[in-house]
């Protein structure tokens, strides 16, 4: 049975669900010091973005900041990587879940014509208002369909919630 990852049908609409892909999402990045009782000076950049949040607070507006994270080509992610890696093998160990800070979305034709990289590690909000205004403003938009869309939200939990121990369990022989 075939199951399409994406819906490319949603268009002027207000309506956010988790897995909508919003392009060019405006995201405020404070500096890296603000002094007390002043202005901070902050940048915006724009950036390809996934909602995180929960479709059920969305629905209820129970949100006031969203949360996105960008997501990239995949051969722009291996190109930006510092370790030169080989495709396959990012793919491979993406498909395993080894990249815990990233996540893989697949393909499909007349979508995305190539596999598509969830950056965990870097998280943004965005002011729900806001985003509904860009949501509603584009004449054709993406969401990741099921049971796709909560594989990401489950990938995206298993980042958040890891716990780093200051001191191994010693084991005695």
């Amino acid at each position: 049975m075939y199951y399409p990852w994406y819906d490319d049908s949603i268009s002027f609409s207000r309506e956010i669900e988790q897995g909508d892909f919003i392009p060019k999402c405006p995201i405020i990045i404070p500096p890296k010091i603000i002094l007390q009782d002043s202005e901070p000076e902050v940048d915006v950049l724009f950036i390809n973005s996934i909602v995180l949040s929960q479709s059920c607070d969305l629905a209820n507006n129970k949100l006031e900041i969203v949360l996105v994270c960008p997501y990239y080509p995949l051969n722009k992610f291996i190109e930006d990587s510092p370790n030169n890696l080989k495709k396959s093998k990012v793919m491979k160990n993406m498909v395993k879940g080894n990249y815990a800070g990233y996540h893989l979305l697949n393909k499909q034709s007349g979508i995305f014509d190539e596999p598509k990289v969830v950056d965990f590690k870097n998280v943004y909000g965005i002011h729900f208002e806001v985003l509904k205004d860009i949501a509603g403003s584009l004449e054709k938009r993406v969401r990741l369909l099921p049971p796709y869309r909560e594989h990401l939200s489950q990938a995206f939990a298993r980042y958040f919630m890891r716990v780093g121990l200051p001191q191994d369990i010693e084991i005695e022989d």
